[in-house]
């Protein structure tokens, strides 16, 4: 599937109130989205025939589009709806769900307040973010030369994609060298994330991770978070200093599209893919699924 181009793949899109054939889904070349980033999505995941915390994402979109001063016309049940609809019309039970929304092209400028405010959703099949060898023995990450804005220059808490300029550069320029990925800085210098994931360090038996005051505060990450505290592991939020992963165990990242990914490497740090790691990526595993799919494993 790597060798289709994603305008090319087969089934429906799911735009603007109607289900169209895939490659019937277009917008045109003058599309604001496009031109001035004023577009929001989110990445969700289906294991089983169930998307998770779907209902929390759909809010987030919802709540992105407000920091990018527009409203979604469409309600979060009934987002909801049509996600659910279209993973089954799609006719996949594991997958990849991607809803967007973005302004027009009524108006072509900075301002364009009455362009029309349009959503569509898309459902692929995403198998693993990280090529999977690599990732069973923890990934390369190099260390990016670009750094998260500081929050009062961007809208940090949305999911805007003008925000993911900086990482597609840095995460190529990552690839180039050989490596998997990129860790990113803030913008005061300290440890902020991945450029699609957050990130968690091990240290004494310990979580530690930058607070989400800088990047995206991501619900993979809060899940992650949950089970960590469900085992007892104390999960310590704070600012980290690039100097600090030196003395680090365990390095892991969080994401929908990522999953919980072990991390071996970052520039001259190293580090063991051990066992809060382990434990982690299998209780993830184990909460995403839906129960009833389990069982019937």
């Amino acid at each position: 599937m790597a060798s289709v181009p994603f305008d090319q793949l087969d089934g429906f899109i799911w735009m603007n109130g109607e289900f169209l054939p895939w490659q019937d889904a277009k917008v045109h070349v003058l599309t604001h989205g496009l031109h001035y980033a004023s577009s929001v999505f989110e990445g969700e995941r289906a294991y089983g025939g169930e998307i998770f915390k779907l209902t929390e994402h759909t809010e987030r979109l919802h709540a992105s589009a407000k920091i990018l001063g527009f409203t979604i016309p469409y309600s979060v049940e009934e987002i909801d709806e049509a996600c659910r609809t279209l993973l089954r019309k799609q006719g996949f039970s594991d997958a990849y769900v991607r809803p967007v929304a973005w302004r027009g092209s009524e108006q072509m400028g900075v301002s364009a307040q009455n362009n029309r405010i349009n959503l569509a959703i898309a459902i692929w099949q995403w198998p693993s973010y990280f090529d999977p060898a690599q990732k069973l023995k923890g990934i390369r990450l190099d260390i990016a030369d670009y750094r998260r804005p500081d929050p009062k220059t961007a809208p940090s808490k949305s999911k805007a994609a003008g925000l993911y300029m900086i990482c597609t550069i840095s995460k190529h320029a990552a690839e180039a060298k050989g490596y998997a990925d990129a860790l990113m800085l803030d913008w005061k210098g300290d440890v902020a994330e991945a450029t699609g994931a957050n990130i968690f360090f091990v240290k004494d038996g310990k979580l530690h991770t930058p607070d989400a005051t800088n990047f995206l505060d991501g619900i993979t990450r809060r899940t992650v978070i949950d089970l960590a505290k469900r085992r007892g592991i104390d999960v310590i939020e704070r600012a980290i200093k690039p100097e600090e992963m030196e003395g680090f165990e365990q390095c892991f990242l969080t994401g929908t599209a990522a999953e919980v990914t072990p991390v071996a490497e970052i520039g001259p740090y190293r580090f063991t893919v051990g066992e809060i790691t382990k434990t982690l990526m299998d209780d993830y595993t184990a909460e995403v699924h839906p129960a009833h799919a389990i069982a019937a494993e």
